[in-house]
């Protein structure tokens, strides 16, 4: 890992209680969707990127499919080792970073979903390049022809939230609109606190990066957890989906 990556000690101390959060609570729909419009073949591949507690990877490895989730955190991927067994399905889990991880096949599909990876900074990623990476380095685990399904913060969502008050006081980085803030979470009563920094994209922003990254975008707009849906983009969702595929 480089350097000090905040966001791996919050998922790592969180784990055990991520499916606590709200939007977790709809796996089952969020899969049912992720079947219908990436048409998944009977069997095919799937590549997890940002897996966390796998909700995503062991419902699709019950459905059939052949999944492997990477993690940056061991913590999570504990959960999703844990998860995969009570639902008697095999994943195959790795802990890697989504900017650098090296897998020796190709995937049929790809998905990078729920901030897993894409838009968390760690202290010294650099923000022009980071979720670049992540893009390039899954392009390069597709097939030709594979389909990739993203979600990410809305931008616009960010810049309604915050004033140039707030960009004096660093809470938000108006070149890239990237919210710094403190995490405040609790670890067996104790409560805890970490900088951490997360980006938001404009929709445009995103397609150039896709389009740079070698991905054809077949759809971008709403897709907020919870509430995934083919439909334009409210610029209050939290949310921006796109899905596209490697020509």
């Amino acid at each position: 890992m480089r350097g000090q990556n905040n966001w791996r000690t919050f998922f790592d101390e969180h784990a055990p209680d991520y499916m606590g959060n709200v939007f977790t609570k709809n796996t089952l729909a969020e899969v049912d969707f992720i079947i219908k419009q990436l048409e998944l073949d009977a069997g095919c591949t799937v590549l997890d990127v940002g897996c966390g507690t796998g909700r995503h990877s062991v419902e699709l490895a019950r459905r059939g499919y052949d999944v492997t989730g990477i993690d940056l955190s061991p913590g999570m991927l504990k959960q999703a080792t844990q998860a995969a067994k009570r639902a008697g399905v095999e994943v195959k889990w790795m802990e890697a970073d989504a900017t650098t991880f090296e897998i020796d096949h190709q995937f049929d599909v790809c998905m990078c979903l729920c901030e897993g990876s894409f838009g968390l900074l760690g202290a010294d990623d650099n923000p022009a390049e980071h979720d670049l990476a992540t893009l390039r380095n899954i392009h390069k685990a597709l097939k030709p022809g594979g389909k990739f399904i993203l979600t990410a913060l809305n931008a616009f969502r960010l810049i309604r939230l915050y004033n140039n008050d707030d960009v004096a006081s660093g809470k938000l980085d108006p070149i890239y609109v990237i919210e710094n803030y403190d995490m405040e979470y609790e670890i067996s009563g104790q409560k805890k606190s970490l900088r951490v920094s997360e980006r938001g994209f404009a929709p445009a922003e995103l397609l150039l990066m896709l389009r740079i990254s070698g991905f054809e975008v077949e759809y971008i707009g709403g897709g907020t957890a919870g509430n995934w849906g083919r439909r334009p983009l409210d610029l209050d969702e939290y949310e921006i989906m796109v899905i596209g595929r490697k020509p």
